[in-house]
């Protein structure tokens, strides 16, 4: 059993959907054998977006909302994950992360929520651009499962010059930010992908952002009301790729305590030093390395810059990278797993999940985890409930 501490042999004992003792008596509680297999605290998942995949195999191929939902849950739990923050893109994009699509996800989940096997919760991911997004917001926020919100501006990193890399652009509403000329070639060029995925053609939707970016004066504005929004509802608040000192300040100042992939060292420095909570990408640290050449999460967790491991793009990168992670002498296991469980649910304000121990929440997973291997789930259980179980 994996405790907070320690890896050590021991029984927990169930009832109600809780953990009511450690090594206690059985008092004809039905048995669960699983010698040999180790049992961890279930995963918590603060940030996945692997469930667009689902909604959307290929680009502009749309997948029914119910059928890709309910196997995004399957895979959630297959995975050890007992509680997910799908991160729901909210953009002025039409298409997969199109408000629309952002509202049939919310009222979808709620709809399946007696059906699915873990819990699934959203991560806003607002783009500060998309004005029309604020009425889902408050709904999502008046909803059973509380939401979080990330403040995401990838309509700024999209106009960027390409003079200026991406993990060194200025904060972005300073007035000097460095804008690429919208009329050249190579910019249509790199909003081919992002046309793909809105159903637009390159040319039409050069035309869109050009016309959201007169919106500019206004975004600090509406971002302001909606951090106003999270602080009144009092759920966790993320920024999104911070890239300067000032960002990270600018974001906790409006109550965002959680720096969600920082793009450079120094960005991390100052959230660290605001005794704000640190998110990398596992898919980073099971490869080696940032796809985008942002800080490397090993490095980052050596360096006691990052507190929370997320899936990303891909479920399975939560436990590969903690495989990596010890094989690189990363540190322990048992402080390693408090980046997928107990960190993310205690930045989370989930006080009642995250460890094994008497009173929290029975959201474990059963590994077979051979010495040198990636392990395997044998079984996840959500609130005591069996969510996942697999034959070896």
């Amino acid at each position: 059993m994996l405790l907070s501490d320690r890896l050590v042999p021991a029984s927990v004992r169930i009832e109600g959907g809780r953990i009511t003792g450690l090594d206690v008596a059985r008092d004809g509680a039905a048995v669960v054998d699983v010698t040999g297999l180790i049992l961890a605290p279930a995963i918590v998942d603060i940030h996945g977006d692997a469930f667009e995949r689902q909604l959307m195999p290929r680009p502009g191929v749309q997948f029914p909302l119910h059928a890709a939902l309910l196997e995004t849950d399957r895979q959630l739990a297959a995975n050890g994950i007992a509680t997910a923050y799908h991160a729901l893109t909210l953009s002025w994009e039409p298409g997969l992360r199109s408000v629309e699509m952002g509202r049939a996800v919310v009222d979808g989940l709620a709809h399946l929520a007696p059906r699915l096997t873990v819990e699934n919760r959203v991560q806003l991911r607002w783009e500060t651009f998309c004005f029309e997004a604020i009425p889902l917001i408050q709904q999502a926020l008046s909803g059973p499962l509380a939401p979080s919100i990330a403040f995401n501006d990838h309509t700024s990193m999209a106009l960027l010059h390409p003079g200026t890399a991406l993990q060194d652009r200025p904060f972005d509403h300073d007035p000097a930010f460095p804008v690429v000329d919208l009329d050249s070639p190579g910019f249509e060029a790199k909003m081919l992908e992002r046309a793909k995925r809105s159903g637009l053609t390159p040319g039409a939707f050069v035309d869109l952002i050009r016309d959201i970016w007169t919106r500019r004066p206004q975004v600090q504005a509406k971002i302001a009301e909606v951090a106003a929004m999270g602080r009144a509802a009092d759920v966790p608040m993320l920024s999104h790729d911070d890239s300067q000192t000032e960002t990270r300040a600018y974001y906790h100042s409006l109550g965002a305590h959680l720096s969600e992939f920082p793009m450079n060292l120094h960005s991390a420095r100052s959230a660290r030093e605001a005794g704000d909570w640190i998110v990398f990408g596992a898919p980073n640290a099971a490869r080696g390395g940032s796809h985008l050449g942002s800080p490397g999460a090993a490095d980052m967790i050596r360096a006691g810059l990052c507190d929370i491991l997320a899936s990303d793009y891909f479920y399975p990168a939560m436990l590969a990278a903690l495989t990596r992670l010890m094989a690189d002498d990363v540190g322990p296991l048992p402080a390693l797993w408090k980046l997928i469980s107990a960190n993310p649910a205690e930045a989370s304000g989930l006080a009642d999940r995250g460890r094994i121990a008497p009173g929290l929440r029975a959201d474990l997973v059963l590994l077979d985890w051979p010495d040198s291997h990636l392990p395997a789930v044998r079984q996840t259980w959500v609130a005591g409930r069996p969510a996942y179980r697999a034959q070896a």
